[in-house]
């Protein structure tokens, strides 16, 4: 077994669908608060796979934490569970401090004392794999060259504080007590079951609906964008191979502006679903007032996985928007479950 913790979001979801499609894989227990971000519906096609446990929980929970790996005995933990969203945290810190900080403690101190309690063969196994993002880096320059692990920790909003304090406690418990950690960073993820919150399926589900595309600012805020699948590809690797104690980053090799990804969901759109006046969908973007402390550009060298690890993206940024849209032209099912009356205030709210 492996525990996986925050199964249910979207990273953590696909991680799980990509990691049970192999017929011969371990199982799962997946441990998720099921906020509004975790969505049941999206792990449905595992209802009747007994490999899959999932159980409804906090990773702030020492208890329960500690009574699962004492009763699954997993291999290694994975840690997805994290409020991610910037605008969110921007609104309501308290909830990013509270998962991201505590809950990482918490998290790492139950494996620290069930590693302590493993036989010295399953001690020298065990990894402790915790997901982060390029976001503690801070912001680059245009001609600043892509994040290498080595650099210095900057970040500049309540979110992306909160995941360095995380990374920094995951070093720590390495260096002062041994535990076999993994980081990874990765760049910003897009494909199947993201919540609508965030920039690509946010302009696909509007751009369907005839809504305003909202771009903040001028649109010239660059990011490096990794299609989901890569992602789980990426950790996967990591995890079998990475050395403990060390970090990986995670990149797509993709650097675009947020007009210039935008444009690309329009004239995919334009393409797979045109709109019935003819028009294209690019008639909808409109500007809105920039977010407090927005970085600027974001861009994530990984060398290092490959040259050490030999993984590289499967998928370009072409490839992978357009399956990206395609899901959702076709999981209507999925998308209705999940755009409730909460979300379109907070949208309202976020945008207006």
């Amino acid at each position: 077994m492996i525990l996986v913790t925050g199964g249910a979001g979207f990273i953590g979801g696909n991680f799980v669908l990509n990691w049970l499609n192999n017929s011969q894989a371990e199982g799962i227990v997946n441990l998720d608060k099921l906020t509004y971000a975790g969505n049941m519906s999206t792990l449905a096609s595992l209802d009747n796979d007994p490999r899959h446990i999932f159980i409804r929980g906090d990773i702030g929970d020492r208890a329960l934490v500690e009574n699962l790996l004492q009763k699954y005995q997993p291999r290694a933990i994975i840690n997805f569970a994290a409020e991610s969203h910037v605008d969110r945290s921007i609104h309501g810190p308290a909830d990013f401090i509270e998962t991201n900080v505590v809950g990482t403690f918490n998290l790492l101190e139950s494996a620290r004392a069930f590693w302590a309690s493993l036989p010295v063969e399953k001690k020298a196994l065990f990894r402790f794999l915790h997901v982060s993002t390029d976001e503690v880096y801070g912001s680059l320059k245009a001609e600043d060259s892509p994040f290498r692990e080595s650099d210095v920790y900057a970040p500049n909003s309540p979110y992306s504080a909160s995941k360095a304090a995380s990374d920094h406690l995951v070093r720590a418990w390495f260096h002062t007590y041994g535990l076999p950690v993994l980081t990874t960073n990765c760049s910003n993820n897009y494909g199947a079951y993201h919540f609508p919150e965030k920039l690509i399926p946010l302009v696909i589900l509007n751009a369907l609906n005839q809504k305003p595309l909202p771009i903040y600012g001028d649109g010239q805020q660059i990011r490096d964008w990794l299609y989901v699948a890569d992602h789980c590809s990426a950790i996967r690797c990591v995890l079998e191979r990475g050395q403990a104690g060390e970090t990986y980053n995670i990149g797509g090799w993709n650097e675009k502006t947020n007009l210039e990804v935008v444009n690309t969901i329009c004239s995919v759109l334009d393409s797979l679903r045109p709109r019935n006046d003819g028009q294209s969908y690019a008639e909808l973007i409109m500007f809105v007032k920039d977010r407090p402390g927005h970085d600027r550009r974001y861009a994530i060298d990984a060398s290092k996985v490959e040259r050490e690890l030999g993984w590289c993206p499967a998928e370009t940024f072409d490839t992978g928007i357009r399956k990206t849209i395609q899901w959702y032209l076709d999981n209507h099912d999925w998308i209705d479950g999940v755009v409730s009356g909460s979300y379109r205030d907070w949208v309202q709210k976020q945008y207006t």
